[in-house]
């Protein structure tokens, strides 16, 4: 729980999780120290046709080492709000991502969800998902955190799954 919380809870490391092809890039000034309540984070991501757009998030809740949500202030959606949840399963820990948004914008909004939204939607959380496959579950990795973690046989349990809730 230790380490997940560490890495996840850092804003740091957002890029590490941000597929390339969003121009992901944290603007805040100030070095940015590890998650608290009230914290907010200015990005700049480019997610359609490389066109970039600021994105003012708040972190709206911190309950050390089980959970933390951060809130769009300002960006492209109606509504963002994006809970991570660590829940610690003994020989493992399950990352949950559970993200509610509303795009607005109408019936543009609407259309613009069906032909893209969702399916980046997808693409941005399923990069995720390998991404903390691929920090979390190599073998070295999980020696150096933990040498008594590590087994022969591969992971049987993934270690984040999301969920979305698209509110209208």
């Amino acid at each position: 729980m230790e380490t997940a919380w560490k890495f996840f809870s850092d804003p740091n490391n957002l890029d590490e999780l941000t597929p390339k092809n969003m121009g992901f890039k944290i603007l805040s000034d100030e070095p940015i120290a590890s998650m608290y309540e009230g914290q907010t984070i200015q990005y700049k991501v480019a997610p359609i046709l490389n066109i970039p757009l600021t994105w003012h998030t708040k972190i709206t809740n911190v309950d050390e080492p089980s959970s933390f949500t951060d809130q769009q202030m300002r960006g492209p959606y109606k509504l963002w709000r994006h809970k991570h949840t660590f829940q610690d399963m003994g020989d493992h820990v399950i990352m949950i991502d559970e993200l509610e948004y509303a795009i607005g914008y109408g019936v543009i909004g609407d259309i613009a969800y069906k032909l893209y939204v969702r399916n980046r939607l997808e693409e941005i959380f399923d990069y995720r998902y390998e991404r903390t496959e691929e920090i979390f579950n190599q073998k070295d990795s999980i020696i150096d955190i933990n040498e008594s973690a590590f087994n022969e046989a591969p992971p049987t349990r993934p270690p984040s799954t999301s969920v979305f809730a698209k509110i209208s």
